[in-house]
């Protein structure tokens, strides 16, 4: 975590852009907890993980569009077997918070 908090540090010192996608809820069986991040760079770097696959994929593509319109985002995924995500099973549901990181 502390290399996530310094590239951010480094980030805001050189003006660009990111967005830090947080775990901020988390029912039953999922990747990652709540507080778990997860940076995403302007130039597509990845640091850190909140739990891979294609959760993490979508939320890499959610905070594209984050860092563009600079308007946060909740993203919500149900990985109990059921609904839109019903591939990505885990058993829980969880809740990502990704915002934009501008200088």
């Amino acid at each position: 975590m502390l290399e996530l908090f310094q590239e951010l540090a480094a980030i805001t010192s050189k003006g660009e852009n990111a967005a830090l996608a947080t775990v901020i809820t988390s029912k039953g069986s999922t990747p990652r907890k709540p507080g778990t991040k997860m940076l995403i760079k302007g130039d597509g770097t990845v640091i850190g993980s909140i739990g891979g696959g294609a959760v993490e994929k979508e939320v890499i593509d959610k905070a594209k569009e984050v860092m563009k319109s600079n308007n946060p985002q909740i993203m919500h995924y149900d990985l109990t077997g059921t609904g839109r995500e019903a591939w990505m099973i885990c058993g829980g549901k969880m809740d990502i918070f990704i915002e934009p990181i501008q200088s």
